[in-house]
């Protein structure tokens, strides 16, 4: 399974701005820029994206791990904040604190708290928040 997002950057990294797009077409031509990223202005940004990421692999597999262990919950709510910050010339992902709300009947805290660490260290984005990275880069 292959998924698939683009993003076209036009001008300098201050001044210029860009659009995201997915395969899916959820994200289409999605205005990103300095201000969105760096001050707080109204639209989206790589960091929000990540967390919007974690926050639902997460939630989808403690929703399976729950399954497997024959609990149905009726709720799981969680919440990503990614920090971004300087490193070097630069900027780093530094971190992704998962919060998270849960009803689940009939679990106890220290089985619910087993399952859902669990569900942290195994669903693919907090994987690939430490995987190798691959580049193509080529001059058009």
């Amino acid at each position: 399974m292959i998924r698939k997002a683009k993003a076209v950057w036009r001008g300098s990294g201050r001044d210029g701005s860009g659009h995201l797009s997915s395969e899916s077409g959820v994200l289409a031509d999605t205005p990103f820029s300095f201000e969105t990223r760096f001050e707080n202005e109204k639209g989206t940004n790589p960091e929000e994206l990540i967390a919007a990421a974690h926050a639902g692999c997460f939630t989808m597999a403690l929703a399976f791990d729950l399954q497997l262990a024959g609990f149905t919950p009726t709720e799981l709510t969680t919440e990503a904040a990614v920090t971004l910050e300087p490193e070097g010339k630069g900027f780093r992902i530094s971190k992704s604190a998962l919060a998270l709300r849960a009803k689940v009947p009939n679990l106890d805290d220290a089985g619910f708290a087993r399952i859902a660490r669990d569900a942290e260290k195994n669903c693919p984005v907090s994987k690939v928040l430490n995987a190798a990275i691959s580049l193509d880069a080529k001059l058009i």
